[in-house]
């Protein structure tokens, strides 16, 4: 019966024009927009008066300084992974093992959401606030005069604070799966709490440590917005090489290459991942019961450890954010400290360009990705056709390539005719779909893996269309992922600037730019409040949308909304 459902399916494909053109016109987007752009970084990076050679990578391996950027980048990148995936761990296993009250979960699943929905240098801004030369601890509390915060430390906890909840957010579930039969069995057995966490509990979370890993790694190896702001200049890292290679130099070519050095680590990190997590079973959940532990996994004592480190670093992220709005309502932190609302009133008339085109981009590209998402997600997931394999693929890669990569492949591919974008809305808008909405088809896949196919031949056998089936039977079941889909999106398209900062112009200009100007011009209390607006305008939004969702849908799949 399964398969004949399935060939009636693959059928209907070929019967249904509709879906092959949906299928043929996403197809031509992909290549536009993932393979041509990534095609053309490539041949740049490459060619040498219109022949191919390996001259422009040669040279730039051979300078020194891109040598010791490229160092730079590999070490920070594996502290910055080693120490947010230990403190995302830290916050996995204390919530689901060290018998955290409710009131507790809530305050950690709240703190670990700041920095995701800020922008990814605001922790850089507070730690100047705070250990600058004029910082709030520094200068104030320990009386230290010309106090650098610049270097190696303090970029790394900037970006541990600000990717650590990533590691959280894959650790966690899998934590929670792992609770049940293979814990009580080595209960059972007479095996100490120390054994089972060393034998049974870290082993198998082995995949989600590799994942958060993975994911830290990639994540600070693209980011050039700490660096620029923390690094000082005694700590090159690739990515601000290739930022100040094209904005200073006006080298697209030596500015391709730098980007594609960062594939190299990048893919081999995934290698190493997918090495070490070959061969090995891991399978926690099966068909016969079981469940969650009855008693906690760690010793009272450990409980009130693992609580403790864990507060001592919701209290820290919770003082850099009180510091920073603190900073947004001062004359000039540090020197006057006076109230004033100036720095508001600076952004609401200056700033005003920036905002409206920062929200313009982003309540476009919001819908766009968010139905982006989950027809890429439902065709992938649910219909037979050539190349669905692909599609999948394809649509995967912006959203694993460092944001570096992108956003030069993209200003590389659209600066010339026939697809001259650069210096439109368009450009940003593309480059945050084509980026960010994968996430949405992740959510819909894993969504539609729950919903049996039985209901689409129900539909199919009265007589609907597919076109029917989607928008009547299958889009109201798979909302969760569409608001995952518009929610991820409109989050990244005010916070992100990895990929974008290459692509803003004169006529159109986002607030992360804005405030990384501010930062660099030291304009600390406009830049200050910028990231507070951000902040309050990602709230208000994401609330609505929630509050939208919860309208929308059932409340027997309610439940399984809020999980998402």
């Amino acid at each position: 019966m399964a398969s004949a459902g399935t060939a009636r399916r693959a059928g209907r494909v070929a019967e249904d024009p509709l879906r092959l053109l949906v299928i043929g016109f996403l197809g031509l987007l992909l290549l536009v927009f993932v393979l041509y752009p990534l095609a053309c970084l490539i041949v740049r990076a490459f060619t040498v008066d219109g022949a191919a050679s390996f001259a422009p990578v040669v040279t730039a391996l051979g300078d020194i300084n891109n040598l010791r950027a490229l160092r730079n980048s590999l070490v920070l990148a594996f502290l910055v992974a080693i120490v947010g995936t230990v403190a995302g761990f830290l916050f996995a296993f204390a919530v689901e093992r060290g018998g955290l009250g409710r009131f507790a979960k809530k305050l950690l699943d709240l703190v670990t959401l700041l920095p995701l929905i800020s922008p990814p240098f605001t922790t850089s801004i507070a730690f100047v606030f705070s250990f600058g030369p004029r910082g709030l601890i520094t200068r104030n509390v320990f009386g230290m005069q010309n106090a650098q915060v610049y270097g190696l430390r303090s970029t790394l906890i900037a970006e541990a604070l600000t990717y650590f909840p990533l590691a959280y957010m894959a650790l966690r579930p899998i934590m929670a799966a792992i609770g049940g039969q293979l814990e009580e069995a080595a209960y059972s057995l007479g095996s100490s709490r120390w054994r089972v966490f060393r034998t049974v509990t870290v082993p198998l979370t082995v995949p989600g440590l590799a994942n958060a890993f993975l994911l830290l790694f990639a994540a600070s190896l693209a980011d050039f917005a700490t660096p620029l702001i923390l690094a000082g200049n005694d700590l090159p890292v690739l990515p601000t090489e290739a930022y100040l290679q094209i904005t200073g130099m006006f080298d697209l070519q030596g500015g391709a290459v730098l980007s594609l050095l960062l594939l190299v680590p990048s893919a081999l990190v995934y290698f190493a991942q997918r090495h070490i997590v070959q061969g090995r079973s891991y399978v926690t959940v099966t068909g016969g019961g079981g469940g969650h532990a009855n008693h906690e996994a760690v010793a009272p004592w450990v409980g009130w450890l693992l609580a403790t480190a864990c507060m001592i670093i919701v209290l820290f992220i919770l003082y850099l954010y009180a510091l920073l709005a603190y900073a947004s309502i001062v004359m000039a932190f540090g020197a006057n400290n006076a109230l004033t609302l100036n720095n508001y009133r600076n952004i609401f008339t200056e700033g005003v360009p920036a905002i409206k085109d920062t929200l313009i981009i982003a309540l476009i590209a919001m819908p766009i990705g968010g139905l982006y998402g989950v027809v890429v997600g439902y065709l992938v997931s649910r219909v037979r056709f050539r190349g669905r394999q692909t599609m999948e693929i394809v649509s995967m890669i912006n959203y694993s390539l460092p944001g570096t990569i992108v956003g030069i492949a993209y200003l590389i591919a659209f600066n010339t005719r026939p697809l001259l974008l650069t210096g439109t809305a368009a450009i940003i808008i593309a480059c945050y779909v084509f980026r960010y909405s994968p996430s949405g088809i992740r959510t819909t896949v894993a969504l539609l893996q729950q919903i049996s196919t039985t209901i689409e031949e129900a539909s199919f056998s009265l007589g609907a269309s597919a076109f029917t089936t989607f928008r009547r039977v299958m889009l109201p079941l798979i909302l969760p992922a569409f608001f995952a889909g518009l929610g991820v999106v409109f989050i990244r398209a005010m916070t992100a600037i990895s990929a974008t900062i290459f692509l803003v112009s004169i006529n159109w200009t986002l607030i992360t730019v804005r405030i990384l100007e501010n930062m660099t011009e030291l304009s600390l209390g406009p830049a200050a409040a910028f990231s507070i607006f951000v902040i309050a305008v990602v709230l208000v939004v994401t609330a609505l949308l929630n509050l939208l969702l919860r309208q929308m849908t059932t409340p027997a799949l309610r439940p399984s909304m809020i999980d998402m």
